[in-house]
């Protein structure tokens, strides 16, 4: 009768660690998608600077012409993902809002799904090593999805001055998944 008690004791230690492996490592994860679709606030490919345009030229005088303020969000900074721990495509920027509110918008985001995917930004520059965008960061929220377009809220108060790229990071396990520059010029 004593094998048949080690027995069970065993296996209940195994379905333990079992249940608990599989709750954190999440492993269908690695098979598995979320998509969002997101509408962006500024389309990448329309968010560089646009040259300005002068007014006609008078007869007799110089005319100068004040660029008008944009009517719509601006992108004040992106750039590409760069793969950490996990394989990463698609680009990150930083909106700014007409009414003075910031944005950091995610296009064509392709990543690995997480366990606990968090969005940060980070006074590191995006080549720094992985382990550096684990502290120096302000969390965004958790990872809306690993593809497609989305929108993270900037908080207000923050100082997008010290702002040198954005993370994607999974808490559990201190590791990054991806990092893209959002340094503005």
């Amino acid at each position: 009768m004593s094998k048949r008690v080690v027995l069970i004791g065993v296996s209940a230690v195994l379905v333990v660690a079992l249940a608990v492996g599989l709750y954190l490592f999440q492993p269908w994860r690695l098979v598995t998608d979320r998509t969002a679709d997101e509408a962006l606030l500024v389309p990448v490919s329309t968010s560089e600077t646009a040259p300005a345009t002068t007014g006609s030229a008078t007869t007799g005088s110089a005319a100068t012409t004040k660029p008008a303020a944009p009517a719509g969000p601006v992108a004040v900074a992106s750039g590409p993902f760069r793969s950490l721990e996990h394989a990463t495509t698609g680009s990150a920027s930083l909106v700014r809002r007409p009414d003075g509110t910031h944005a950091v918008q995610f296009e064509a985001l392709d990543t690995s799904d997480g366990p606990d995917l968090y969005v940060y930004l980070s006074e590191k520059p995006s080549d720094s090593p992985e382990s550096a965008f684990g502290t120096g960061f302000v969390d965004l929220g958790k990872l809306k999805a690993n593809q497609g377009n989305q929108v993270y809220e900037v908080p207000a108060g923050t100082d997008l001055t010290t702002v040198r790229s954005v993370v994607i990071w999974c808490k559990r396990f201190s590791a990054g998944f991806a990092v893209a520059p959002l340094e503005q010029g």
